[in-house]
């Protein structure tokens, strides 16, 4: 029977909140554990990149190695043992030690987060799957403009180890909440790995992957660099740029929600496409700006046109996993690690090409040249993805909860 009580997916996305600021958090606190573990910023800065790559590379053979795993087991068991990696990471020595429990994070994160995804999708009724993935979406945007700034004024106030204390001790509670609210849920019922590596090489979904690492390229290239895109358009930094982070978490946060309403009304393929296309006119929005405006632009303005791309940037989020999960309904999880693999490379390109433009003498508005660019084309092809594979949108009962043709076993 499916749960009619929504503190499930209350726990979900808090679940999905903890994992974003553990990711997140680490920037905000790079030069004290600089210079309580002797070693240079740039070094320290490698622990976000092995979390990102880490992630990356294991999601989706950890989605493959856990497919038949319980859910509701995989992510409280999971997030127990994400607790305690956090508190340890707390006690570390030196920075080799520290590395290491970075990259056993990002394991453990790469392990639930896209089991979170799927099940919020398989408790859901149907007519509302799109928003509870928004819902859960919305926990790692909250944590970009909540959770990080939390984590950041405990690390200045009582030193890094605190911050991990506290998405330990978070994660720990989260755990615990899991325990009472979440239903159990079964792994899914597979063929073996072969078929499960046919079906994540499918077209459809490997199209839907490389839209995914574009879109991110596009659209984080701008968030990477929104420091020198807001000196170099209104000639203002500090407080300035406080403000303008804000508005993209704010945005961003309603654009997981109402896309998730939008998914579910309008169908994933509509909406999908609707975000990327907001996406392409406010980064084109942004050049327009800078070009205009000379570098004296009128704050107002840049906050509204980051307002839209935040709300498109991230509002992506759920009709992509939702797209994912209905292209691989008999892999979903698996089909969503690979996307979220797909997220995590283009971060990493958006990084490297944002970061050329500026070498290259570019500043803020060739970065955001660069991100409209690649936006449109992404915007092509999801276009050309969504018109040659649509989605389904079957109508009914979703997928059974339990696989009733097992044997009776202890819920997860």
């Amino acid at each position: 029977m499916r749960p009619r009580d929504w503190g499930w997916l209350v726990c979900l996305m808090l679940v999905s909140f903890a994992i974003g600021t553990d990711d997140f958090v680490i920037a905000g606190v790079l030069p004290a554990i600089s210079a309580d573990l002797r070693v240079n910023e740039a070094t320290a800065g490698q622990l976000v990149t092995a979390f990102s790559v880490t992630y990356a590379v294991a999601a989706p053979p950890l989605a493959v190695a856990t497919a038949t795993v319980p859910r509701r087991l995989l992510v409280i068991g999971g997030m127990s043992v994400f607790a305690l990696v956090n508190l340890v990471s707390a006690l570390a020595p030196n920075y080799p030690v520290l590395m290491a429990l970075r990259v056993l994070s990002a394991l453990v994160a790469a392990a639930i987060t896209p089991a979170t995804f799927a099940m919020a999708e398989r408790l859901a009724s149907p007519e509302r799957a799109g928003r509870a993935i928004g819902v859960v979406a919305a926990g790692l945007t909250v944590s970009l403009f909540l959770g990080v700034p939390i984590g950041a004024f405990l690390g200045s106030t009582f030193g890094w180890r605190s911050t991990f204390v506290a998405v330990g001790l978070f994660s720990l509670a989260v755990a615990a909440a899991g325990a009472l609210l979440l239903p159990a849920v079964a792994g899914s019922v597979t063929s073996g790995v072969r078929a499960q590596l046919r079906t994540l090489s499918r077209p459809a979904v490997l199209l839907c992957v490389a839209g995914t690492t574009a879109g991110a390229c596009a659209g984080l290239m701008t968030y990477t660099y929104i420091a020198p895109i807001t000196r170099d358009l209104t000639g203002g930094d500090g407080p300035i740029l406080a403000l303008l982070i804000a508005v993209v978490g704010l945005s961003g946060a309603a654009g997981t929600f109402l896309c998730g309403r939008a998914t579910d009304r309008w169908g994933a393929d509509r909406t999908l496409l609707a975000t990327y296309a907001g996406l392409v006119a406010a980064t084109v929005a942004l050049t327009l700006i800078g070009v205009v405006g000379r570098g004296t632009a009128p704050v107002w303005l840049l906050a509204g046109a980051l307002a839209v791309w935040g709300f498109a940037g991230w509002g992506f989020n759920p009709p992509m996993n939702m797209r994912m999960l209905r292209l691989a309904p008999d892999a979903g999880t698996e089909a969503v690690a690979l996307n979220t693999s797909g997220l995590y490379v283009g971060i990493a390109f958006a990084g490297a090409i944002g970061g050329m433009v500026l070498a290259g003498g570019g500043g803020g508005v060739g970065v955001t040249v660069a991100a409209a660019g690649i936006g449109a084309a992404t915007l092509v092809l999801m276009a050309v993805s969504v018109r040659r594979f649509p989605s389904p949108t079957p109508q009914g009962s979703s997928r059974p909860i339990e696989d009733t043709s097992a044997p009776p076993r202890p819920a997860g």
